[in-house]
């Protein structure tokens, strides 16, 4: 599903698949299930890069470091609010970057705006945000 819907979309970079182990251990250690459909994803693209190498998803391993650093950081602790509930996934190449909230079952994707540390709804959907991600003419679409 994930290669037919990016197909539409010409400056795309698909990667090989992520492992099942390599899911299961961004889960665990993590602490927290990825959401279905970037599970799903990941298991046919481990990854995906638009124009100019904007990683609109990430890789496993990143997904796995970038959340941990998020969580882990001091100085993220004297600046922002907690980054538990979210899951972050991908950026857009300018600080930004786009979250799913796990504290319950939600399929929204929202992002984080690192200057303000506000967190926007943008999609009710990953392959909404894809959509919205790889269809637009900026980083910016979602403002």
């Amino acid at each position: 599903m994930w290669r037919e819907l990016t197909s539409d979309f010409p400056d795309v970079e698909l990667q090989a698949p992520a492992t099942p182990g390599a899911l299961v251990a961004v889960e665990e250690q993590l602490g927290q299930p990825l959401p279905e459909a970037l599970r799903q994803l990941l298991l046919e693209t481990d990854g995906i890069e638009a124009c100019y190498g904007t990683e609109v998803v990430w890789t496993a391993e990143k997904i796995l470091e970038e959340n941990r650093s998020a969580r882990s950081s001091g100085e993220f602790r004297s600046l922002y609010m907690p980054f538990d509930a979210l899951m972050f996934f991908g950026d857009n190449g300018g600080g930004d970057q786009f979250a799913f909230v796990r504290t319950s079952d939600r399929d929204d994707v929202f992002v984080w705006d690192h200057e303000t540390d506000s967190r926007i709804w943008v999609a009710p959907s990953l392959e909404q945000y894809l959509r919205s991600a790889l269809g637009s003419d900026g980083d910016d679409w979602y403002r």
